[in-house]
């Protein structure tokens, strides 16, 4: 089969199968654990190599470990380390001893059991957060909890592809400390290259305003960092959430995020179709109910001991329970520890095979186990408690602003003034450097696009404060944001009236005009230099006011009617002269 068929097949069984198991409430990774099922060897068998079709499709957690890491600020990471170190420990080291004893029960020696144990300890990233993502838990205690454990589990991982194969006796002494010392000079290669290199590289980049070369840029930091520790033989996801991290803080985070998240997508769904064709469902049929009862007692297991670790690190029993159903499941992670072990003889290869079509049931099982804990808990359990990591809640903006340029500055100057977070894009990198010289906090990015629009968390602001220069980019941004945030409250500048008329049209009622406040602010000013008392040019200010709002809401009927706008403008303009004669008339009688 060719390489476009292949690509053909794979975005035809998405399309069949995700649709599908939404439409039943199930989660969108089973469809494509599903899918994978149907079109691999113990399906239609479309694929001869399903092997590559799995290391190709791990680009997509390398893409979403990315992503997650420019979520984790250094401070927010900061405000996790208890979730992270402390959570994440209890649970690698509580769930690796029991299944070690269980192993050992089950007949295993002592060095295949502990290498079993830790393998089945570990959980999938990709998995676990996109479901979570789904049913929008990601921000409540457990969800945060969760990630945190992940993220240790991650960080685990390098140690054990050090120490494996020195278990199996596979190096001396100088490989030895090649293992250690080599992946501590790409950790630290990557650290002063993310500090010190990526910002200017991207800079340069963004200079030329092409967006493919930016997000050419933005891929090439991914794969490049991945790449860097896959060759030292470390994790690449593990190198891709550094970098995801190293650039949390800098003007390109947005944009970054929204050019990656495609990819993103699409690589991360292909990665469950391999695990769905990657399971040797052989061995299922040779011993249903053996594999069956494994995989329950495991997801038992892994379950119990994951909530007891959570207990352990003050989580609410409610919140740990429900934090232990979701590590229950085993992770992609255990393939590569399995296959590590077989070649060094540490486990046999009929213990592998059994073992990976356990981890891939569990796999198969999470989205399941993970919706009726949910069910479960909100039939029977009592209300939860308020969110926990209030620190990192806060971190979510109440206004985004687009443009930041005379316009936008002042109103990101008094919300600054009144301590309310926002987020501000600005399209220009120039200014963008400009700015940040001077220490405002503001992204790189084209706001009128939707993609940049929801990385900027757009969905969970209060407001939109559309303050770009160019009229059709202010347009563009306006349409969107009426389109795909209904809830949000937009508030416009207008160049001029016509600009107005077609804000006024795409939906947005709140515009200000930007020179139209100052010059009534000058008008009123220019009245009590002429001897007008101040109340009185204030209230005539007020009234010109009220007449000009109420004729623009008039002639947007007609804009593009010319002698109608004419015929408008005349009688308005004599009605204005009525209403002041009025007010003259009556500040003559209150004199006299």
């Amino acid at each position: 089969m060719t390489l476009t068929a292949q690509i053909a097949v794979f975005l035809a069984a998405t399309v069949i199968a995700v649709p599908l198991f939404r439409r039943l409430r199930l989660s969108a990774v089973l469809g494509y654990l599903a899918a994978g099922v149907v079109i691999g060897p113990w399906g239609f068998d479309l694929f001869g190599d399903v092997e590559s079709v799995l290391h190709f499709a791990e680009f997509g957690v390398v893409l979403l470990l990315f992503v997650i890491g420019l979520e984790l600020q250094p401070s927010r990471l900061w405000v996790m380390r208890h979730a992270v170190f402390a959570a994440g420990a209890a649970q690698v080291l509580i769930t690796t001893a029991a299944l070690a004893v269980a192993a050992r029960l089950l007949g295993q020696p002592w060095p295949a059991a502990l290498v079993i144990a830790f393998a089945l300890s570990l959980s999938s990233t990709a998995l676990i957060l996109q479901v979570l993502a789904e049913r929008g838990e990601l921000t409540t205690r457990h969800g945060r909890a969760t990630f945190g454990v992940l993220l240790f589990q991650d960080l685990a991982i390098m140690p054990a592809l050090v120490l494996l194969p020195l278990a199996a006796g596979a190096g001396s002494l100088e490989f030895e400390w090649r293992s250690v010392l080599v992946p501590l000079v790409a950790v630290a290669v990557v650290v002063v290259a993310g500090r010190y290199l990526l910002r200017p590289l991207l800079r340069a980049v963004a200079g030329t305003k092409v967006q493919e070369a930016f997000t050419a840029a933005a891929l090439l930091v991914v794969v490049g960092t991945a790449l860097l520790f896959d060759a030292v033989g470390l994790s690449m996801a593990l190198g891709a959430f550094m970098a995801g991290v190293l650039l949390a803080d800098s003007e390109y985070r947005h944009e970054l995020e929204a050019d990656i998240a495609p990819f993103k997508g699409l690589l991360l769904g292909l990665f469950f179709i391999a695990v769905g064709m990657s399971a040797n469902l052989g061995v299922l049929l040779e011993a249903p109910l053996a594999v069956i009862g494994l995989t329950l007692a495991y997801l038992a297991l892994k379950a119990a001991t994951c909530t007891v670790a959570a207990r352990l690190a003050r989580q609410s029993s409610a919140s740990a329970w429900r934090t232990g159903v979701a590590l229950a499941g085993g992770g992609e992670f255990a393939f590569v520890l399995f296959a590590l072990a077989t070649g060094g003889g540490i486990v046999s290869q009929a213990t592998a095979d059994l073992l990976v079509i356990v981890v891939t049931l569990s796999l198969v099982a999470s989205p399941l186990l993970i919706a009726a804990s949910d069910a479960l808990a909100k039939r029977w359990a009592p209300p939860p408690p308020p969110p926990a990591y209030d620190a990192i809640e806060s971190e979510e903006p109440r206004v985004i602003i687009a443009g930041f340029g005379r316009f936008g500055q002042v109103v990101a100057r008094v919300l600054r003034a009144r301590q309310i977070r926002f987020t501000t894009l600005e399209a220009s990198p120039a200014q963008v450097d400009f700015v940040r010289r001077y220490g405002n906090r503001l992204h790189y990015g084209d706001a009128s696009r939707l993609d940049l629009l929801r990385a900027a968390g757009t969905a969970q602001a209060r407001l939109l404060v559309i303050a770009v220069d160019d009229v059709e980019a202010s347009m563009r941004i306006a349409e969107l944001a009426r389109r795909h945030f209904p809830k949000v409250r937009v508030l416009a500048r207008a160049r001029n009236r016509q600009h107005a008329f077609r804000l006024m049209e795409a939906g947005v009622t709140e515009i200000w005009r930007e020179t139209f406040a100052s010059s009534l602010e000058l008008a009123e000013t220019a009245l009590v230099a002429l001897g007008t008392p101040r109340e009185v040019a204030a209230a005539q200010v007020r009234r010109f006011r009220a007449h000009d709002e109420q004729t623009l809401q008039q002639q947007a009927a007609m804009k593009d009617d010319e002698e109608k706008l004419i015929a408008t403008a005349r009688a308005a303009s004599r009605q204005l002269e009525q209403l002041f004669e009025a007010d003259n008339a009556s500040t003559r009688e209150v004199r006299s």
